[in-house]
Order: structure tokens, then C-alpha cells, then sequence
């Protein structure tokens, strides 16, 4: 097979396409049968009434880690289809590099440093958490009249002083903390942690099967009003167990049982001990398997046309994650650690077969959102990222801007196709993604005055955020 680009390739297998042919069929004769991507155009349409949101994320999925974004050995049908139907974007990112800051970001519309719960890289005891009187997407769609619901991995704090009925959110089933053995539930205090509002549920069937049939209960309701729906999966998250995998798990819980201290609970569920390709691969095909029973029950309910499905990871892969050609993982502001694979569909809308090379993060998702749902935000906490509902519905450019991206180690800012970064040693580099997307060839020796402007800008923008703790 000729060498080719993985742009090329991205746009040759058209969103996945290689999965749809027989096993046999080898992945350039798919490619070749398959339809091209085509670069992103807005297609002109009168407004209409307001849409669905539905907002689904993997935990920890690498940027590649789907077939439509390039994964050689993970079957990604359903996300490959969803790709197919609507937008695959090649350079989207998270919030930061790890869980819950994203989520802050994602919830606010604003940089994690903004607020106190957001510095911790991620929550991890009860004294932190997203403050119930900040404005949310779910509070700002929800005084716009939107029914709200989110059902999964919350991450930004836990009772009694946050939780998503508290920041939002009608309805909430799902956990409080970043981790969870997958049967018993016992998650990252060593406590049980799978909730329907604030109370206990008892269900100790696979995390994945019991979200799914709750996801797909609440989109095939009755709705009297428009609705939004985050839908936040644990997958494939460690500890590194598929369904069926019982056995592996009783051993994780009784040695988060036996655990003396929360890092002892922590070292039981980060599973080194455990794991592989293959055990990744189904938990990630395990992923795609529940979106699609989501999607199928969205189309069984009449409401597919008109409702905006945004799929996305809340941070790069790791460990066993495929994230070629990528450098880091997460923890680090490095492509691997931020860069993150992102679906939009909206058949009301938006023409599928398409693909977005626009930078976007976290933030950005916030306000389309919040001006798809006609909410305005909230004046006294002006969000951070830039709506792209001109640019998706009306065909206008997206303005130049700075991503920016602040964790404790390391700082990133991007504009275009440059990137700043700043690595744990104190050293500053210089990457033009555009021909150096796997970030080796540092071009800060050669471009001493773009550092510095790029650096200054990070520096302005860090200037506007909260120090860190200590």
C-alpha cells in the first residue's frame, strides 16, 4: 500500500467506512471504495425551532483511538457512522489535560483557572468542587427552558456541597467522583458511588450497560419541551475491565476493601497491575457499542432530525491508548495529552460527510451550545470560548484567537497552525502543527520573536486566572 498522509487517509476511509466492509476486505480496498470527506460547508437553511442536546463523552479516549480518526485494530462502527452523518473534527481539543478541569471548562464555557475547583488536576476530595452559584450550560439552557439531565461521570465535586441537581441539572444519575470499579462501585474515596440524584443507587451490573439503559430511557421519553442530555461515560477509563470480566473486578474491589488510605484505594483502581491492547480495545468497542444503542433509541423516538449529537473525550488517552501521530498522553498539554477526536451531527442542519480542520476546545462547545438553545450567557461571567454556530449553520470564519491551556506542569497556547509550549523542565518550544503535528521538530531557536509573542499573549491571558494552591 502506497505511503499516504493521515489527513489523506482520514478523508480517504470517509468517517470509518473501513469497518463496514467485510473483515477480509483489506483497508485499502475499503478506502478506495469509500466516499470522500469533504471539507466543512455550511449548508444555507432557515432557522427552525430548537434543537435536542445531546452531549456524549468517553473518558481518557485518545485522539486516534476510533477508526474514522485512524485506530487500525478498534472497530468503531456506530462513532464511524455518526462521523459519516455529520462533522469529524481533525483539530479539536479538551479544556486541559485532564478530567475534571475539562469538565469545568465544558460546564462553565470558561478556563478551569477561573474558579477554585477547577486548579485541582483532577478533584479528588470533598472539599473541592464546581460552587452551585456559578452558571452552568445546564442553568443558563434550563432558565432558556430546557429540560436537563445528565447521567454519568460528574467529576466536579461530591455531596453534600456539589452535585449536578445543585449546578443545573434536573436530573442526575450516575457517579460523584473521577473513578470507579466497573461491578461493585466503589469508587475513588473507597465509598460506593453510583447515585440517582442524591441518593444511593444499588446496581452492580458493568458501569457501561447500567448508563446506557438509563441514557436510552430518558431520549425515547415524552418530551414537552426541548431537552439537554450529558451523557459522560466512564470508558474506557481504567481500571481495565470489559463486561464479563467479574472476576477481575471482585479482586480490584477487595483490595479497595482492604485499603488502609485513599492512596492505597487510588493505587487498586489505577490497575498498572493489569490491562492490554486488547482488553483497551474492548472497553473502547464496549464505548461504541452503548452510543449506538443511544443513537438507535434517539432515532426510534422521532427526534434524530433535530437533535445536535456532540461526541468527544474529556482528555487524551493513556497507557494503552493509540494516539498516532501524537506525542504525550494525558496529564501533559503536549497533541496526545489535549487533542481529542470530536463529532457533531445535526441532520436538521448540517450536511454529513465532513471534516473540520478549525483548532476548537472545550469552552468553544459552551457557547454554540448555549446560542443553538437560545440562552444567553451570564454577563457576569463571560465565557472564554468563541460559539461556532456561525460557522457550522451560516458559513462565516471563524475569528483568530489563542487556545490557551494552563495545568501545573505545563503550559500551551495555540494560534493557527503555532503552538507555545512550555515542558515540566521550565523549557520553552515552538511547533508548527501544520507540518509538525507529532511536535519534535522545536523551532524556538529559529523564531526567537514568535516565541516571545506567543508567550507574552499566555502570559496575559494566566495573568486573569486564580494561582494555584500552595
Amino acid at each position: 500500500m502506497p505511503e499516504i498522509s493521515r489527513r489523506t487517509f482520514g478523508g480517504l476511509v470517509g468517517g470509518g467506512a473501513v469497518t463496514a466492509v467485510a473483515a477480509a476486505t483489506t483497508a485499502a480496498e475499503a478506502a478506495a471504495a469509500a466516499p470522500a470527506e469533504r471539507p466543512f460547508k455550511a449548508r444555507p437553511a432557515a432557522s427552525g425551532k430548537r434543537p435536542n442536546l445531546l452531549v456524549i463523552l468517553g473518558d481518557d479516549l485518545g485522539w486516534a483511538d476510533l477508526s474514522s480518526y485512524g485506530a487500525p485494530h478498534i472497530r468503531t462502527p456506530n462513532l464511524d457512522r455518526l462521523a459519516r452523518q455529520g462533522v469529524r473534527f481533525t483539530n479539536a481539543y479538551s479544556g486541559s489535560a485532564t478530567c475534571s478541569p475539562t469538565r469545568f471548562s465544558l460546564y462553565t464555557g470558561r478556563y478551569p483557572g477561573r474558579t477554585p475547583g477547577g486548579l485541582a488536576e483532577p478533584i479528588a476530595s470533598r472539599t473541592q468542587g464546581l460552587d452551585p452559584n456559578h452558571p452552568t450550560l445546564a442553568s443558563l439552557l434550563k432558565k432558556a427552558g430546557y429540560a436537563t439531565a445528565l447521567i454519568g461521570k460528574w467529576h466536579c465535586g461530591w455531596l453534600p456541597d456539589h452535585s449536578p441537581t445543585k449546578s443545573g441539572w434536573d436530573e442526575f444519575f450516575g457517579n460523584f467522583g473521577g473513578v470507579l470499579e466497573y461491578f461493585s462501585k466503589l469508587g475513588q474515596l473507597g465509598a460506593y458511588d453510583l447515585y440517582e440524584g442524591d441518593a444511593e443507587y444499588k446496581d452492580l451490573r458493568y458501569y457501561t450497560t447500567v448508563l446506557t439503559e438509563r441514557a436510552v430511557e430518558y431520549v425515547g421519553r415524552d418530551h414537552d419541551r426541548p431537552w439537554l442530555l450529558n451523557l459522560n461515560f466512564t470508558t474506557p477509563h481504567w481500571p481495565w475491565l470489559a463486561e464479563g470480566d467479574e472476576e477481575t473486578g471482585a479482586e480490584i474491589e477487595a483490595r479497595i476493601r482492604a485499603a488502609k488510605s485513599q492512596a492505597e484505594v487510588g493505587r487498586a483502581l489505577n490497575h498498572y497491575d493489569g490491562g492490554s491492547v486488547e482488553k483497551y480495545t474492548q472497553m473502547v468497542e464496549s464505548l461504541d457499542a452503548a452510543v449506538g444503542e443511544v443513537l438507535d433509541a434517539l432515532r426510534r423516538s422521532g427526534q434524530e432530525d433535530n437533535t445536535v449529537v456532540l461526541f468527544a473525550s474529556d482528555n487524551g488517552g493513556e497507557r494503552y491508548s493509540y494516539n498516532w501521530p501524537l506525542s504525550g498522553e494525558k496529564f501533559v498539554l503536549l497533541e496526545g495529552g489535549i487533542r481529542v477526536p470530536s463529532i457533531l451531527r445535526w441532520p436538521a442542519r448540517v450536511d454529513g460527510r465532513q471534516v473540520s480542520d478549525e483548532p476548537v476546545f472545550s469552552p468553544d462547545w459552551t457557547a454554540t451550545l448555549l446560542e443553538l438553545g437560545g440562552a444567553r450567557p451570564d454577563p457576569a461571567y463571560p465565557l472564554d470560548g468563541t460559539s461556532l454556530a456561525g460557522y457550522l449553520l451560516r458559513g462565516r470564519e471563524l475569528p483568530e484567537r489563542d487556545l490557551f491551556w494552563r495545568v501545573r506542569a505545563n503550559r500551551a497556547l495555540r494560534r493557527g497552525d503555532w503552538k507555545y509550549y512550555r515542558d515540566e523542565k521550565g523549557t520553552d518550544h515552538l511547533y508548527d502543527l501544520g507540518a509538525d503535528q507529532r511536535e519534535q521538530a522545536d523551532l524556538a531557536p529559529d523564531r526567537p520573536e514568535l516565541l516571545a509573542e506567543l508567550r507574552a499573549s499566555w502570559e496575559r491571558i494566566a495573568a486573569g486566572l486564580l494561582p494555584y494552591p500552595g
